[in-house]
Parts: structure tokens; sequence; C-alpha cells
């Protein structure tokens, strides 16, 4: 007999169940909490019901890489494609990807936490972040940027945003609007106008 009471006779979870179990162990307490038996006793479930969703454990750590790849690189590339009139629309449509729950800010660092000890991992954050400074740098040679150019204004962006992300960096929403403009100029060598920044701002509003 289970030492778990499961909550219901039979009951036996979900695929999106377990992995959300998954993602609250992960951002609560890193890689190392993601096992089994800890899952199945948050869930109430017995641990043999994990199989029935999971070939095993490294099943479901696949599973939430490819969770983490949905809510962080997906989005930044979709916000990089995004209809912009001007350069600093563009941007701005950028940088509020990484200001919106759009971008999971929390799995991100997990998720580069988890890399340090799995090379796999670390092979998939690499990667994406190959994908997200080439989404960058093409989002800045469709405004006219060269190449070499386009390549270093990109890193200026991306290593300041994961940056944030990283260093666990606690701005109010207040000061980190004062700074867009700046952050903005930098980034592309044009300031928004006023128009631009009500609209960045009313955008964020309504996410929020």
């Amino acid at each position: 007999m289970d030492s778990v009471q499961e909550q219901d006779a039979g009951w036996r979870g979900s695929p999106d169940l377990w992995l959300g179990a998954a993602y609250d162990a992960l951002i609560e307490n890193g890689v190392d909490a993601v096992k089994i038996q800890p899952l199945a006793a948050r869930l109430r479930l017995s641990r043999t019901s994990f199989y029935w969703f999971f070939k095993d454990r490294a099943a479901l750590l696949d599973a939430l890489a490819g969770l983490w790849a949905e809510r962080t690189t997906a989005p930044l590339v979709a916000a990089s494609h995004a209809f912009a009139a001007t350069e600093t629309e563009a941007m701005l449509n950028l940088i509020g990807c990484f200001l919106s729950e759009r971008f999971d800010a929390r799995l991100e660092f997990a998720a580069r936490s988890w890399a340090l000890s799995d090379g796999a991992m670390m092979v998939r954050l690499q990667e994406a972040d190959a994908a997200r400074l080439s989404a960058i740098e093409s989002l800045l040679m469709r405004w006219g940027h060269d190449p070499k150019d386009a390549d270093v204004r990109a890193r200026t962006v991306y290593l300041v945003q994961i940056g944030y992300i990283s260093m666990q960096t606690r701005e109010s929403l207040t000061t980190r609007l004062e700074r867009i403009p700046h952050y903005v100029e930098i980034y592309t060598g044009r300031r928004p106008d006023a128009a631009e920044l009500a609209r960045f701002r009313a955008g964020l509003e309504e996410a929020s």
C-alpha cells in the first residue's frame, strides 16, 4: 500500500499536473528537487501514477526543458518579429516581452541554474542563447544596421536583459520605465517618441 494517500482511488493525475508540479519544484528548489517521489507526495498521488504519463525522470526533465523553451525563447523570437512602424517601436516590443508575463523570468533563472550541473541542459541553453541573439540581430538588420553593428547591439540588448534575470535585480516598474528611453537609444541609436512610450506603457498595464 502506498504511503501517500491518493486524492481519489484510481486518480493518476495528468501529464500537465505532473509537469506543473515539476515546474513548481524547479522554481522553488532547483532541479535536484524534481524527483518522482517528492512530486507524488506534493500531488498526493501514488508514485506509480507518474509512469502512466512519463517513461522516467529524464522524460519529465525533457518536458520541463520544452516548457522552458515555450515560455522564454518562443515569445522572445515572436516579439522580435512583431509589427513595428519604427525601429524604436520594434525595440520597445522586444523589451516589453522581457517585462511581461509572456517571458517567464523565474523559469529562465531556474533553467540557467539547472544547466550548471547538466551538460545536456547547458547545450540547450547555449542553443537558445544563439537563437535569441540571432533574432535580435535580424531585427536590427531589418532596420538598416550592418551585421557587425547588429551583432554588438544585439549582445548589448540581450546580455543586459539576461543580466537583470541572472542577478535577480529588483527595480520598481516606475524606475524601469524611466530607464527605457535611454536603453532604447543605446540599443538603436534613436530615442522613442512620446507616443511610442505611451503605447508601450499602456501595453504593459494591459498585460499586468
